[in-house]
């Protein structure tokens, strides 16, 4: 829980919360913040009582998977002797200066809380709640600290405008979770994960298939034919063709199938589907948030009006 207290609304008053997200690293006080979050939330040492050892498994099974993907026997504030899983998970994220890896510890700690506390507790209203508590003042602890992270549909993903991400990426990831969307979602979250390390031509690379695979899951939920090896542009074909968009709106908004054609394919084409020559091609950052957001608006417009399709 976040408590509105005197300091706060002082440095509120003298206009000192940041509004321009930053990414480059976590401040002190929101690493211990997020140990306490974890902790009341997974439970800490002296919660044994009430969980059947579940706490302990639950942080050695985070602290494994991060040993085993940095190639470590145990991270480097392991005890030499017993080791103390949560003390040993919480003093390496207070010390460890490398913000990816702080994201590392975060995104893998409320993993586990989205799904595995949920189950662990039997599924009933109570845990679903604390779980979900937990998840909702880590996002607004990323924002009181002015840091560009949220979690979002069990990903930590980057946030460069509050009000494009909630108005068009946050309904893209929601409206993607359905068994149908899998591939469009996973390809699009990892668009956003090749975009938070830089890698910005895979982060094109990725927008354009997850645009692809959205329009391909309409068409097989519609039993739509359209060519095996199918382009975006065949797809936009065949969903104008099949009035995914009714016609009326078709002839009113005559510049959408060109908008559609133009965008996130020729983005991608452009900066990162042929071959750079001689020079190896550089792609902005600011021309890849633009990318990732254009795609996320296509996928709301083309999601949404399929769902109006009777």
């Amino acid at each position: 829980m976040i408590f509105n207290i005197y300091s706060k609304r002082q440095r509120a008053l003298r206009g000192e919360v940041p509004d321009i997200y930053t990414y480059e690293e976590l401040p002190n006080a929101l690493k211990v913040q997020v140990v306490h979050i974890f902790s009341d939330t997974i439970g800490d040492v002296n919660a044994y009582h009430r969980t059947g050892g579940v706490v302990k498994s639950g942080y050695k099974l985070i602290v494994d998977i991060l040993c085993r993907e940095y190639g470590l026997f145990k991270l480097p504030t392991a005890d030499s002797f017993e080791r103390m899983y949560l003390q040993e998970l919480a003093n390496y994220l207070l010390s460890e200066s490398d913000v990816e890896r702080n994201i590392d510890v975060i995104e893998l700690v409320f993993k586990y809380i989205d799904k595995n506390t949920r189950e662990c507790y039997l599924g009933n209203n109570y845990s679903s709640e604390y779980a979900d508590k937990a998840i909702v003042e880590l996002n607004d602890r990323f924002k009181e600290h002015g840091i560009g992270y949220q979690f979002i549909e069990g990903e930590i993903i980057r946030v460069d405008s509050e009000l494009l991400h909630t108005e068009v990426v946050k309904p893209s990831l929601k409206l993607l979770n359905e068994d149908s969307y899998y591939g469009a979602q996973e390809e699009y979250l990892s668009a956003y994960e090749h975009y938070r390390h830089g890698k910005h031509k895979e982060a094109l690379n990725d927008c354009l298939k997850s645009f692809e695979s959205t329009m391909k899951a309409i068409c097989d939920k519609h039993n739509w034919e359209y060519p095996k090896n199918a382009t975006a542009k065949t797809l936009i074909r065949v969903c104008f063709e099949n009035n995914l968009i009714p016609s009326y709106w078709q002839q009113q908004i005559k510049s959408l199938r060109s908008m559609l054609e133009s965008s996130v394919p020729t983005g991608r084409n452009k900066l990162s589907g042929h071959g750079q020559g001689s020079l190896p091609t550089e792609i902005p950052q600011n021309i890849v948030a633009y990318m990732l957001h254009m795609t996320a608006s296509t996928l709301v417009f083309l999601t949404s009006a399929e769902k109006k399709i009777t």
